[in-house]
């Protein structure tokens, strides 16, 4: 599962705007829109949330769960070292 929040803090610790997230997970602006807009854990069909996931994690966005191992416990979201330069798709 991932939340709205952390969704935003994946974007912004890859520097990037809601255009580019949703160029590299296969979505589009709206849905991104709708998903950092909801409350809690984001809702949404199952396929465009493993593509958000997919997309975040190839760009080295690790993606911290309750219960997961972390200094201060609750949900986050953690840049994975050694991640060079995201692949971003390039806009057509």
């Amino acid at each position: 599962m991932i939340t709205a929040n952390q969704l935003r803090a994946a974007r912004a610790l890859l520097n990037i705007d809601q255009r580019e997230i949703a160029d590299m997970a296969d979505l589009s602006v709206p849905t991104i829109q709708r998903m950092e807009s909801s409350e809690g854990v984001i809702r949404a069909n199952v396929d465009s949330l493993m593509k958000l996931v997919s997309a975040l994690e190839n760009a080295g966005i690790e993606l911290i769960n309750p219960g997961a191992q972390s200094a201060s416990g609750g949900r986050g979201v953690r840049l994975r070292e050694h991640v060079v330069n995201p692949v971003t798709r390039s806009v057509r």
